[in-house]
């Protein structure tokens, strides 16, 4: 290993040539390049100085052919799978933002490369993009891009991962890897955290009344939701959408009169209970405004709050006590914790100095606050339950909380399958959960339908009054959630193989060893696989009134159960599924359960 001056820094690992750039500072830098396993490297940097030393930003640089390439899947993608050019941004990750990981994949969705850094805490810029002039990328990834604590020395990892394996496998790999450095670790998921969700947000928005989440979570057990979350609005009696009276997070006695007493019997109903709470927010029109109102990282007038900058004990203090104090005097089960993406300074705050603060970096000191949160909070309940939303959804994320979901998409059944599916592509084992799914009480059944259908692949969240919905749209939710309690075993603990990135996963599958499951959300061939199991299960996720399989192989002769979108059987035959192509007639928004003659 060489010690080598950053401005001239270059190793070339015979299938990557690494340059670092950056400015003239005191550090030496060492490159070493491992052979993990074929066609897995592993870059080792280290950084040092004589002495402690605020680093400047500092760009670690690859290229490679733009040969058999023709997609991009970042964490913070969603519907844009293109192709960049090498004079844009860099996507900037850090613990309450996304995740240092990129993949380049082919049309077939195979991997070309998977490059994913080892430091997830800070700030860091991941690029790969075209450059015009050679038909290459420019692979990068850039250091130091915010302030943070001087030091003495810095050591990272990147791992670049060119097998031809499919793209999902790669993306795997990585979580597991994050998965495995010290204090990375996830917490331990409990098993409510896999289940069913009803959700007050957009049923009810901040108009909260006790007596009628009680209703509402009734009706919510007996189709098989076993929590809620009862969102924004239980602290304020102004209904505005606005956080100006958030930070005291005192229950509302307008609303909520008897928080205690309200959380017991909504546990009588059978289900958890866990409350919202912003945790950067502290409003103008809260007490809290006054004590901390110097100690924010930003101030948003449109909000009406401000950002509590967590480099002061006393901030990180607060907060926590809220929390610890809520569980003991609620009992309640776990909290929903948002906006904590919002934990950035601004220019005016990025360099703050003063002595109250114990931290320089705002992630290392969001990565304190977090990791106290739920240590402290295990200790008064050890299966306390945090959601987190996207984008904050990167592997330290999974430390702090076991719940991730996808980001607020209200109606929109394609977007919270694409959502939902990217976070799934991280996750391991922490339960992944839909976007509080809704639908206008007007819609089509079937079109209702969709918005379950395309969340099969994650936890469900339900967020309309259920007795204000036609009942054959009850009917609906009742089927398609005994459906997914009865195959959850491959839904979310089976083998996870989503369609390709740049077709917004028009398919996805899952199986455990008895069965496979492959939901179709586009008019197009379906491709059953080989090896199929026992049983096969195909979900018609379009309003098209047949699908069309291609047997890869001969799968005999099998008992085929045709069923509606409310799950009534509307056809029942046996058919020889010989190698080909074979037409079945499903209802949109259906399914057929096929069953081989074993």
């Amino acid at each position: 290993m060489n010690l080598i001056k950053i401005e001239q820094s270059r190793l070339n690992s015979g299938k990557y040539q690494f340059s670092v750039l950056g400015e003239d500072h005191p550090f030496q830098i060492s490159l070493s390049s491992q052979n993990f396993s074929d066609g897995i490297e592993l870059l080792h940097i280290r950084m040092e100085a004589d002495a402690p030393v605020q680093p400047s930003p500092v760009e670690i640089v690859w290229h490679i052919p733009a040969v058999d390439i023709h997609g991009y899947w970042h964490p913070a993608a969603y519907r844009n799978r293109r192709l960049h050019v090498d004079w844009e941004r860099e996507l900037v990750s850090k613990a309450t933002y996304s995740a240092p990981v990129g993949c380049l994949f082919n049309t077939m969705g195979r991997n070309r490369l998977t490059f994913a850094y080892s430091d997830a805490l800070n700030a860091v810029g991941m690029l790969a993009g075209v450059h015009e002039e050679t038909s290459v990328f420019k692979c990068s990834v850039k250091l130091f891009t915010e302030p943070m604590a001087p030091i003495r020395t810095y050591e990272a990892v990147l791992r670049l991962d060119a097998r031809d394996i499919p793209y999902y496998e790669s993306l795997n790999e990585v979580q597991r890897w994050w998965a495995s450095l010290p204090g990375f670790e996830p917490a331990p998921v409990p098993e409510a955290a896999k289940l069913p969700v009803y959700s007050t947000w957009y049923s009810f928005h901040q108009k909260l009344n006790p007596e009628e989440i009680e209703r509402q979570c009734r009706l919510a057990q007996d189709l098989g939701c076993r929590m809620v979350i009862v969102d924004d609005g239980w602290q304020t009696s102004d209904n505005a959408r606005g956080y100006s009276y958030c930070g005291d997070w005192l229950v509302c006695a307008e609303k909520i009169a008897d928080m205690r007493a309200h959380v017991e019997r909504v546990h009588a109903i059978g289900l958890k209970y866990m409350l919202w709470y912003s945790v950067p927010f502290v409003g103008m029109k809260s007490d809290a405004w006054h004590r901390f109102e110097h100690k924010m990282l930003a101030v948003f007038e449109t909000l009406g709050a401000g950002v509590l900058d967590p480099r002061y004990p006393e901030v990180r203090e607060y907060t926590i006590g809220l929390y610890e104090k809520a569980v003991r005097d609620w009992d309640l089960d776990g909290f929903k914790l948002d906006f904590v993406d919002s934990f950035y300074a601004t220019e005016e705050t990025k360099d703050k100095r003063d002595p109250e603060m114990d931290f320089t970096s705002v992630p290392e000191a969001v990565d304190r606050l977090m990791s106290d949160v739920i240590t402290r909070l295990k200790a008064i309940k050890s299966d306390i339950l945090i959601e987190f939303r996207q984008n904050y959804v990167g592997p330290l994320m999974k430390k702090y909380g076991n719940m991730l979901r996808a980001t607020d998409c209200p109606n929109d059944a394609v977007e919270n399958r694409i959502r939902t599916i990217d976070v799934r592509l991280l996750s391991g084992d922490t339960a992944v959960h839909s976007d509080m799914i809704m639908w206008n009480p007007n819609e089509p059944l079937e079109s209702a339908a969709l918005q379950l259908i395309n969340i099969l692949f994650s936890v469900p969240q339900i967020s309309v009054k259920l007795d204000q919905i036609p009942i054959e749209h009850l009917e609906m939710v009742s089927f398609w959630l005994s459906f997914w309690h009865e195959h959850r075993d491959a839904f979310i603990e089976g083998e996870f193989k989503p369609g390709k990135p740049d077709s917004l996963y028009a398919t996805v599958c899952a199986e455990t060893a008895e069965k496979r499951i492959i939901c179709a959300y586009d008019d197009m061939v379906i491709r059953v696989g080989v090896q199929v199991p026992e049983s096969l299960i195909v979900v018609n996720g379009t309003f098209h009134a047949r699908l069309v399989l291609e047997i890869a192989e001969d799968m005999g002769a099998a008992e085929v159960e045709v069923r509606n979108v409310r799950g009534d059987v509307v056809d029942s035959f046996e058919m020889n599924f010989s190698a080909g192509i074979h037409s079945l007639q499903i209802p949109g928004a259906g399914l057929a359960l096929i069953k081989r003659e074993v």
